[in-house]
């Protein structure tokens, strides 16, 4: 049975700290191929700044359960322009490579167009070049534009490296493709959200 899809709530603050921090961070994030423990330490993100992201205007946190529990999770943030922005992207790493975050990332992309965006924007560390290629697998493009890292905000981790950079990928989302990567059109059982 394929994940359920859902907009968190308030009340999901907790497991989504859990979830994104476990993900990236420490010893637990090595189980799967998203860590970027070797970058950074300390945490990813805190109930705080959640809990900002899920009272933002025009922002959905979209959570994947299966059985019931949270497993992957995405922000959806539409912007000006027909652009929207993705981040806040975790899958649990004892369920990475499973495909799992492609139907969540192809779900963020269905629900951009439904909203009337056109492109689909991103922030992603520029070390992280495994990371990059899947993206870019999945059709995302670099753009060129580079971010410093906040470095000396301790809400974003301890750098472990001088020269963290976050990189802009981009995609154009079109009327509906069909790239043979979106595997959550064919899976009739999955629900799809409504705004």
């Amino acid at each position: 049975m394929g994940p359920k899809f859902r907009v968190a709530t308030e009340a999901d603050t907790g497991a989504l700290v859990e979830l994104l921090n476990s993900a990236y961070r420490g010893d637990t994030s090595r189980k799967g191929w998203t860590t970027e423990a070797h970058l950074l330490g300390g945490q990813r993100v805190d109930a705080e700044g959640v809990a900002e992201t899920l009272a933002t205007q025009d922002t959905r946190v979209v959570l994947a359960e299966v059985a019931g529990e949270l497993v992957a999770c995405c922000e959806l943030r539409c912007g000006d322009g027909g652009e929207a922005y993705f981040g806040m992207f975790a899958v649990r790493p004892t369920e990475q490579g499973g495909g799992l975050g492609s139907r969540l990332l192809a779900e963020a992309e269905r629900m951009a167009r439904e909203w009337g965006c056109e492109r689909l924007r991103m922030l992603v560390i520029r070390q992280r070049t495994d990371l990059v290629a899947w993206y870019e697998r999945r059709g995302y493009h670099r753009t060129g534009v580079t971010e410093a890292f906040p470095y000396g905000d301790p809400r974003y981790g301890l750098p472990k490296r001088d020269d963290l950079r976050f990189e802009e990928l981009a995609k154009p989302l079109g009327a509906d493709p069909d790239d043979g990567l979106s595997p959550v059109r064919a899976e009739k059982e999955n629900p799809r959200i409504e705004f």
